[in-house]
């Protein structure tokens, strides 16, 4: 990057090592509500290497809950994220896969799962979850966030006990009530566990926040990315 490009990353010393970030190659499956927050989050941060997948198609409805652009309606979500990518930082790289994943996809070092479906996320982790060096799986409906992380080869036990049968989840997939505050905070709290791990952090491997009843609960065990 250039002496120009070092200058936007100086307020964020300390709390985001851009040594880290040099040839990380990340992964956000998913790029709705929470995916395309996270990679514009990511963006901002400093991130250089991108692969973005999603088969789905920006809506209108999508401009109010998932911070799309009217601009953006009738694209594909891929390439409507990684035109804003592009606008943070044109120099950085941004792979675009317009389909549902499937094994045999190329995957990053770290990923970030933003799908709507347990059934979704608990293929994605068989195929790829022992592979990455760090996993962060986002899940909301309504004003319920839960965040699930798993740092190097820790926490790789605990992950699968949150994965259960689609027909026992709760009716409704996450976009089918949502707003974009909450999908803004879940992406604060994803890109958050994510610079924790950069910076050799304990990460919280299970997250819940209930925004209505302004709890906020951390289950245990703890993992240390050291």
């Amino acid at each position: 990057m250039s002496g120009s490009n070092n200058n936007r990353f100086s307020r964020q010393e300390g709390l985001v090592p851009q040594e880290r970030l040099e040839g990380l190659a990340i992964s956000v499956i998913g790029v709705g509500a929470i995916g395309r927050q996270v990679a514009l989050q990511l963006a901002s941060l400093g991130a250089r290497q991108f692969t973005l997948v999603d088969f789905d198609e920006v809506e209108g409805v999508n401009v109010t809950t998932q911070g799309y652009l009217q601009e953006d309606v009738g694209k594909s979500k891929v390439l409507a994220t990684a035109q804003a990518i592009s606008r943070i930082d044109s120099s950085i790289e941004v792979s675009q896969i317009c389909a549902r994943y499937r094994p045999g996809l190329p995957v990053g070092d770290a990923i970030f799962c933003c799908v709507d479906s347990i059934s979704a996320r608990g293929a994605i982790w068989r195929s790829v979850g022992k592979n990455a060096q760090f996993w962060v799986d986002g899940r909301m409906l309504g004003e319920v966030i839960r965040i699930l992380s798993v740092a190097d080869y820790e926490g790789r036990d605990y992950y699968p006990t949150t994965l259960f049968a689609q027909a026992e989840a709760v009716t409704g997939a996450c976009t089918a009530r949502g707003v974009i505050y909450t999908a803004a905070i879940a992406t604060g709290l994803m890109t958050q566990q994510f610079t924790r791990w950069l910076r050799g952090l304990p990460v919280d491997c299970d997250l819940s926040l209930n925004l209505l009843a302004s709890e906020l609960t951390v289950a245990e065990p703890r993992m240390s990315a050291t």
